[in-house]
């Protein structure tokens, strides 16, 4: 079946989804947390204390006739900075980690593989941690496709936007 899961985390959620929600061969980009450690369904609020161990992430709905999980993983790890420690711009916190959050171990090896190609691009030392996927919880539904709900909010405006015009500009030929 052509029909794959991808879960990766770049800091805010609402930054991720918004790209992801533009490339061809995605067919669902759902917000949401894993990684925690603590019990039950983790609530928003909980996450961003830093306490549950969860990381905001995305969970890609892709076909994989049309885009390969590389490819996935090589927009993602371009489209936020995979080197800075649990940090993206203003947010800061495990939460915000940058992680790539795999299914098996062939997504490991391809996601070992898409960091070393990319490192020597950057200055410093890629950290995106690689973890195993447990259970994904979907976020509450305000977070769901909330760049094209909130265009008009200025998070969206200084920090979504631009990313994605620089998304945009970097892979024109993956845009739906």
């Amino acid at each position: 079946m052509p029909k794959k899961i991808a879960t990766v985390g770049g800091g805010c959620f609402w930054c991720t989804e918004a790209i992801f929600q533009e490339v061809q061969g995605v067919e669902k980009v759902v917000s949401g947390y894993t990684g925690g450690n603590a019990p039950g369904k983790p609530t928003y609020r909980e996450v961003c204390s830093g306490l549950t161990g969860h990381a905001e992430v995305i969970q890609i709905t892709f076909d994989s006739d049309i885009i390969s999980y590389e490819e996935i993983l090589t927009i993602f790890v371009t489209t936020h900075d995979p080197t800075t420690l649990n940090k993206q711009g203003a947010d800061v916190g495990t939460q915000y980690r940058s992680s790539i959050f795999y299914n098996n171990k062939q997504q490991k090896e391809i996601a070992v593989k898409v960091i070393e190609t990319l490192q020597p691009y950057f200055e410093n030392p890629i950290v995106t941690t690689l973890e195993e996927l447990t259970i994904f919880y979907p976020a509450e539904e305000y977070h769901q496709d909330y760049y094209n709900q909130n265009k008009e909010q200025n998070y969206c405006n200084f920090v979504i936007t631009p990313k994605l015009a620089k998304f945009r500009k970097m892979y024109a030929d993956k845009l739906k």
